[in-house]
């Protein structure tokens, strides 16, 4: 045991908690049996943005194991829950499966992506990652180890797949993988100068492909507002490589280039001078249409990934991840949204745009149908007074705001916005009647 100070990864409200490394059930349940009203919490590599992996004077539990049991033939995954997805991409990749789902970073662990049921650039095709799940060992407060699956009790598999790891501690997954030939990606890229543009350009060609993301300016207004650049990926065929490169086909190479050093993060990198520079920059070396450009997987699903602690350029204060989704019909709050923020004038320079295909099971899961905007923006003395009107925007919509990333919205926005949310209360009640299972977003969500 080691008593620690954590933060999520948007270095906002730090929490000081005591943390266990466990190797098996048996450590976790010993762990788990005398928590106090302060409770207990499973955290991985604390990559969630806002307070969902941290519980401020409880209990943090490490999970330890790194164990990988991949059917080749059926392209299922037994995975230990601790275990990151860079760590399984480089088990599976050489052998010609890849995850089904991925978020813009490899370093989070298997047991936070199914707790946040992750959603990656390919939620139109093929939705959140709870549905490639098939089972999931879990140690809960009340029945101790059971494995569960959609067939077996669905309403705590529903409840766990997004459940923010309040209905217990997941220890492993059987996940279904995806097959590919080779790790790389066919790409293309689009520039488009408004963001009505860029809208129109996702809804006509999405379907074309597996993988769509845009990425949109929020430093320009005007008839520019919301300018950015779509890139859509699918994994390359072995037909596509050409003859004499296939030495190289299976080579998959994850690696960071430098890391951003613990003395920058006293103090604040990223002004708007250089948010409005790089913007530009980003923007005009885009290509106006590119097509079938070959990149590898990191660079594709993981650029930011290559700058090591980029968090701490947003200084002492950090910075709010803030993504919504509203339905399909709502397209007019994306664009509120880049005017509200274009207005306010921040150091934002990290803004992403997809579209949602149909909403999965999860009680508590993000995606539905419609458009998700993801906004970096820097702690400031008015930046609750901005979230809090685009949270209402959101809410007037139908809309929700992601628990993963959420760091100061309140208990009547997620009401407002998960309409199973008692229904999800009401199994966490049946395992967990006592609440030995908190964090400190669910304390101030009062989930």
């Amino acid at each position: 045991m080691s008593d620690v100070i954590v933060a999520g990864w948007g270095r906002t409200n730090p929490a000081r908690s005591s943390l266990y490394e466990c190797a098996n059930q048996q450590s976790v349940e010993l762990v788990i049996s005398d928590v106090g009203e302060r409770g207990a919490l499973a955290r991985g590599l604390g990559r969630s943005y806002g307070d969902a992996a941290q519980v401020s004077g409880g209990k943090l539990v490490g999970l330890t194991g790194r164990i990988i049991s991949l059917d080749p033939t059926s392209g299922v995954v037994i995975v230990d829950a601790g275990v990151s997805i860079d760590e399984l991409l480089r088990y599976i990749v050489p052998k010609g499966w890849f995850v089904p789902v991925t978020p813009g970073t490899r370093y989070v662990t298997i047991g936070g992506a199914i707790a946040a049921d992750i959603h990656g650039k390919n939620h139109h095709r093929d939705g959140s990652i709870g549905a490639w799940i098939e089972s999931l060992n879990l140690i809960t407060a009340v029945d101790g180890f059971v494995t569960v699956s959609p067939a077996s009790d669905p309403q705590l598999f529903w409840a766990t797949i997004g459940g923010m790891g309040l209905t217990g501690v997941i220890m492993s997954a059987r996940i279904k993988l995806i097959p590919i030939d080779t790790p790389l990606m066919e790409v293309t890229t689009q520039r488009h100068n408004n963001i009505d543009d860029l809208m129109e350009a996702m809804v006509s060609k999405d379907s074309d492909h597996r993988y769509s993301v845009a990425w949109v300016d929020t430093t320009v207004s005007g008839s520019r507002l919301g300018r950015g650049v779509v890139t859509w990926g699918d994994h390359a065929s072995s037909e596509r490589i050409r003859v004499g490169r296939g030495r190289r086909v299976r080579k998959y190479k994850a690696s960071q280039r430098f890391s951003v050093p613990e003395f920058i993060g006293s103090r604040r990198t990223i002004r708007r001078w250089n948010a409005v520079a790089f913007s530009e920059f980003w923007f005009r070396s885009a290509p106006h249409s590119r097509a079938d450009e070959l990149q590898s997987i990191p660079k594709f699903f993981h650029p930011l990934d290559a700058v090591g602690n980029w968090n701490r350029l947003y200084g002492r204060r950090g910075f709010v991840q803030y993504q919504f989704v509203v339905p399909d019909d709502r397209p007019d709050v994306v664009v509120t949204a880049l005017r509200c923020v274009a207005r306010e004038r921040p150091a934002d320079f990290l803004n992403v745009l997809k579209r949602f295909g149909d909403a999965g099971d999860g009680m508590l899961s993000f995606p539905m149908r419609g458009w998700t905007l993801t906004m970096d923006l820097p702690v400031t003395d008015g930046l609750g007074q901005l979230i809090h009107h685009l949270d209402e925007l959101v809410m007037e919509a139908g809309g929700r705001i992601y628990l993963a990333k959420d760091g100061c919205s309140s208990p009547q926005v997620v009401s407002a916005g998960y309409p199973r949310l008692n229904e999800w209360r009401s199994v966490r009640s049946r395992v967990d009647p006592d609440g030995i299972f908190q964090s400190d977003l669910s304390r101030r969500l009062e989930l």
